[in-house]
């Protein structure tokens, strides 16, 4: 496993508050020292190569997006967005108990009025920008994601929560709205009039109420360590790893763009992306393991 951290791009080596280390047992354990950088960028190995994963660390603050926050994890999209190697990309945190507990209100209630929305855009910004990653993102959820931490998990691909998580768009008891993104992701994860229920209530629900409605993919009982629903997202990972890369992107496009169209529309756009693969020399590759009955070697070419 490789691992380095963004923070230390933006300001210069610094101790990595999440350093890991394999116990004899093969499960990951967690160091933590008093400052690190605030997103900590691992490239997997072995079995789950091609698995990159983002892990939020600000400890003293619930990892609640601060202004260097939201920084950092803009510059971790941008290292992969055009990294062919990175099949899955994977959203954890690497404080026990919690995801985000939404934005930096300490910070928040220190900026001026008219920085607020600036702020605010540039978190919706990113959000989209995680959003639209060609590449599959999946959210591990083992503890409370709140306000701008749910949205966060609403731009993903695919969601997996640990039974103890908290979600919630929880804003309205603060007399403001979900503002990166909430008010039209929800929705269309999970209808209209669910929707308005949850965020008109400020509801917050654990991962097997939000399994129900559909919020999350999945939930997994919550281990002692505290990272089942990571866990389980790797075995999600793990599926997707085999199939080839380009299909793969060009049918989180065309799911992705159709859901926004008519119907036609949509069938316009899924032949577009299918007009994409044919030419690629996975598409070959396929076909020719098929036939040799081999377990195709795909590039992503």
């Amino acid at each position: 496993m490789t691992s380095y951290t963004v923070g230390s791009f933006l300001r210069g080596a610094r101790c990595a508050v999440g350093v890991y280390s394999r116990t004899l047992g093969g499960r990951m354990s967690r160091h933590y020292c008093s400052s690190g950088p605030d997103v900590v960028v691992e490239r997997l190995t072995g079995e789950h190569e091609g698995v990159t994963v983002f892990g939020f660390s600000r400890p003293a603050a619930k990892n609640a997006i601060s202004q260097n926050l939201l920084k950092e994890f803009e510059a971790a999209i941008n290292s992969v967005q055009h990294d062919r190697t990175v099949r899955v990309v994977l959203l954890r945190s690497l404080v026990p108990g919690v995801f985000c507990a939404g934005a930096d209100l300490k910070e928040r209630a220190k900026m001026k009025s008219e920085d607020v929305g600036p702020f605010v855009a540039k978190a919706r910004a990113c959000i989209s920008n995680l959003e639209a990653l060609p590449m599959p993102v999946i959210v591990a959820l083992d503890g409370a994601a709140l306000g701008g931490g749910l949205e966060m998990a609403l731009a993903c691909d695919l969601r997996v929560a640990a039974d103890n998580a908290k979600l919630g768009l929880v804003e309205t008891k603060l007399a403001i709205i979900p503002g990166a993104g909430g008010t039209q992701r929800l929705p269309r994860v999970v209808g209209a009039a669910k929707a308005k229920e949850l965020i008109f209530t400020a509801a917050v629900l654990n991962g097997k109420e939000a399994e129900e409605i559909g919020l999350v993919n999945y939930v997994a009982p919550q281990n002692e360590a505290g990272d089942a629903a990571y866990h389980r997202s790797l075995e999600l990972a793990k599926k997707i790893l085999p199939n080839g890369p380009v299909g793969v992107k060009m049918a989180k496009v065309a799911i992705s763009r159709g859901m926004e169209v008519d119907l036609s529309t949509g069938l316009s756009i899924e032949e577009a992306c299918y007009a994409q693969v044919i030419p690629t020399k996975d598409r070959i590759e396929g076909l020719t393991a098929f036939r040799e009955k081999r377990t195709p070697k795909y590039k992503g070419e």
